[in-house]
């Protein structure tokens, strides 16, 4: 089974002194998937992925990257060619030019002369930074250094790329042209795990989530999934004529848990049924006579499921 995961850990547990930051972690990650990480700060995070890219030392339990254990010695290096790493407050040396830092890291990962050039132009035209290849990494804006520092991760190839809040502080644009990036990463057979409080974004980018809540892993299933089990629907119904009427009728209906009047007049209702059952209110109301002018179905989306989670974890 090991053999078909990007990542797997056993028990995987790091203690600094008294505190436990993760504790007796099970993860499992398809190999493929982009597997987005939830959780306030202090949930261990940052400590899982320091761990998974061997950059920490885990207190007691095992970590499997494709079937192969990983160890922080030097016994596996070619392990650990396959594993990227952007941290949240990578390092770039602001006086060098793009081209240069790209290629002092691919001469370290000891890409050959003629790949090396021909893989810099690849990555230079992946992250949109072509026309920026002779200009000095002080004069970047802080998405196009994001940019340059993801590009330096995949530089090599990695198989698997673990991303820390790799969106903090960019603008939408910017952020739009990360999510590019990734789902471009992914589709070429790259497994991806990301962290971000940037919860629309994951739910844009990942296949699979996986929820921290003190060390815990309390959560971890794939998107669709999550929101089947745990993502009410929710109805945005107007009409002409007498709103009580239309109350009345959706007070009727077993599957209308509650409703909500908005300042538009609409009404908001939370709803239990599919696609079919809420088909069925629709046609049931027009047969009534009620003059239905808009009938919206929505889904509560992933920052509203993370935030009932939480909830009910803390309670």
């Amino acid at each position: 089974m090991r053999q078909q995961l990007a990542i797997a850990t056993r028990k995987l547990t790091k203690q600094f002194e008294r505190h436990v930051a993760v504790n007796e972690l099970e993860l499992e990650v398809k190999s493929g998937e982009v597997y987005g990480l939830i959780g306030p700060n202090g949930a261990g995070k940052t400590t899982l992925i320091r761990m998974l890219a061997a950059a920490e030392e885990p207190t007691a339990g095992e970590i499997y990257i494709h079937g192969d254990l990983l160890k922080r010695d030097n016994s596996n290096p070619r392990l650990k060619q396959n594993i990227g790493y952007l941290p949240d407050d990578f390092p770039l040396y602001d006086d060098l030019s793009v081209w240069d830092y790209l290629d002092y890291f691919a001469r370290l990962y000891r890409l050959k002369s003629k790949h090396r050039r021909r893989r810099l132009y690849e990555i230079l035209e992946l992250v949109n930074l072509t026309t920026k290849r002779n200009s000095l990494i002080s004069t970047l804006s802080r998405g196009m250094k994001q940019r340059l520092g993801l590009a330096r991760c995949i530089i090599y190839e990695p198989l698997l790329l673990l991303l820390d809040e790799p969106v903090s502080g960019l603008d939408p644009i910017a952020r739009m042209e990360f999510r590019k990036i990734i789902k471009f990463l992914q589709e070429s057979g790259m497994t991806i795990l990301i962290s971000s409080h940037v919860l629309s974004d994951l739910a844009e980018l990942c296949t699979s989530v996986g929820i921290m809540e003190l060390g815990y892993l309390v959560e971890s299933t794939s998107l669709q999934e999550l929101y089947d089990r745990l993502s009410n629907q929710q109805i945005i119904i107007s009409s002409l004529g007498d709103r009580e009427t239309l109350i009345k009728e959706l007070k009727n209906d077993s599957l209308v848990q509650e409703y909500e009047t908005l300042s538009d007049n609409s009404i908001r209702v939370n709803f239990s049924g599919n696609t079919a059952d809420s088909a069925r209110l629709l046609r049931s109301l027009i047969e009534t006579g009620i003059s239905v002018t808009e009938f919206h179905c929505t889904r509560e989306d992933l920052e509203t499921i993370f935030l009932k989670l939480g909830h009910k974890q803390v309670s």
